[in-house]
């Protein structure tokens, strides 16, 4: 069926907190721990939080100006056929169906049954049935219309904001100024570099989600409006958000008491709120994961419907149900894959390796929008992204760099990672060939 088929029912705070609750998961809860014990001095931490949360804003403003150029539902899949081929195209669904995002749904849904058994015991397998139980609910939700999914979106992300802004609130009355000291690293700063790569990486992974508005273009009302201000608003949330949480782990345990506790944010509320924090926290973290999987099942099945619908997958998931106005086969299917993947227990690993690939996309997709703007000069465009074209080339250069230290840091990773994406080529073979056999076949079609 056609894009149209789906309605243009969210509206500006909808498709806000899709994009915002996607990106505050489970990460800022527990990452910070990490980059303190490889970054010294508070200021450079809380910098990696501002350089990450600005990388980010130049992706998704980047990305806004293709969302209001093509308001349609697939996001980086429509923009990279248009720009440089089917096969670009392809090849990032393939990969955010294999595992970028099913195996995010399953790791989140996981974190979200982990978190649930600090209230109620969960033996390993228990975790799982809880985690299956909440994709599937989350899967039906969504089912039943854009609506309802985003209507549950909005709830969570309100709920756990709220959370997160009464938690810096009283980490910070109760906690020392003192304990910002260090501000900086004892030693030269160059000595911070090998470090601050790795800490970039972690901190990309927290923001991560921005993506996810320009998968559900093609249900967004006035998109020439509503797709960039959404952009801004929920990365530039988010950074205010990632950075108060940061101040507060500060203040209340300093650079040392965070490199120590791996569950930094339950350490934080325990010594602010006393023994009741930690409980506080789990339930933070549960509703935080809940919020960002219902934003990751809601937009991703977006995408292979586009998919479908191009008839580059299984041609049944390009249907759109006549009373809910929503891809409703492609939603189940992602839901079923999510599932296996939490009951293989193979999630994380596959998610691992493939996230890589995930910034390389990035970067093809900011490419993309000068290359469009060079081929397609007279196009519409609603909105144009903030210093063209320099923006542009550092968000890029800046994917590269992260690359790159992939590849040395990680090269195992990396090569398992491009290997899974060009595991899609024959696969997109099949279904190209199989496109063009049915075109062949309609009526008044030549050869």
């Amino acid at each position: 069926m056609a894009a149209a088929d789906l309605r243009r029912s969210l509206r500006l705070l909808d498709a806000t907190t899709i994009n915002l609750g996607t990106m505050l998961a489970s990460g800022i809860f527990i990452t910070s721990a990490s980059i303190a014990r490889g970054i010294e001095g508070s200021i450079l931490h809380l910098a990696v939080w501002v350089v990450a949360g600005l990388f980010s804003v130049l992706g998704a403003l980047a990305i806004a100006e293709l969302g209001a150029m093509m308001p349609e539902a697939g996001g980086i899949y429509v923009y990279l056929e248009r720009a440089f081929g089917p096969l670009w195209g392809f090849l990032y669904g393939w990969a955010l169906f294999l595992a970028i995002q099913n195996g995010a749904i399953a790791a989140v849904a996981v974190a979200t049954a982990t978190y649930v058994g600090w209230f109620v015991p969960l033996s390993e397998n228990g975790v799982r049935l809880v985690a299956i139980a909440s994709i599937a609910g989350l899967t039906g939700v969504n089912v039943r219309g854009v609506t309802a999914g985003a209507t549950v979106q909005n709830v969570l992300t309100i709920v756990k904001v709220a959370a997160v802004v009464i938690l810096v609130a009283i980490a910070c009355a109760s906690g020392d100024a003192a304990n910002l000291r260090p501000y900086g690293p004892e030693g030269p700063w160059t000595s911070m570099l090998g470090p601050l790569g790795l800490a970039m990486v972690a901190a990309l992974w927290c923001y991560d989600g921005w993506i996810h508005l320009s998968y559900i273009a093609g249900e967004v009302r006035d998109p020439d409006r509503t797709i960039p201000r959404a952009a801004l608003l929920s990365t530039l949330g988010c950074i205010a958000l990632y950075l108060a949480l940061n101040l507060a782990y500060f203040l209340v345990l300093g650079a040392k008491g965070m490199a120590r506790s791996d569950l930094v944010a339950s350490e934080t509320a325990r010594l602010s709120i006393g023994p009741a924090g930690a409980g506080l926290v789990a339930a933070l973290v549960a509703v935080s994961c809940l919020g960002a999987n219902n934003g990751f099942i809601l937009s991703g099945a977006r995408v292979y419907y586009a998919m479908a619908r191009d008839g580059l997958f299984f041609r049944r998931l390009a249907s759109v149900s006549p009373a809910t106005a929503v891809p409703a086969a492609s939603l189940v299917v992602q839901g079923i894959w999510s599932c296996l993947l939490v009951f293989s227990g193979r999630y994380d690993q596959i998610f691992t390796y493939v996230i890589f690939v995930e910034f390389l996309f990035y970067a093809l997709a900011a490419w993309a929008v000068v290359v469009l703007r060079r081929r397609e000069p007279d196009a519409r465009r609603p909105y144009r992204v903030w210093g063209y074209p320099w923006t542009l080339i550092l968000f890029i250069a800046f994917s590269a760099a992260l690359l790159a230290n992939t590849i040395w840091s990680a090269p195992r990773e990396a090569a398992i990672g491009l290997a899974a994406m060009v595991s899609g080529v024959p696969v997109f073979w099949y279904w190209d060939r199989k496109r063009r056999r049915a075109a062949r076949r309609l009526p008044g079609s030549s050869g």
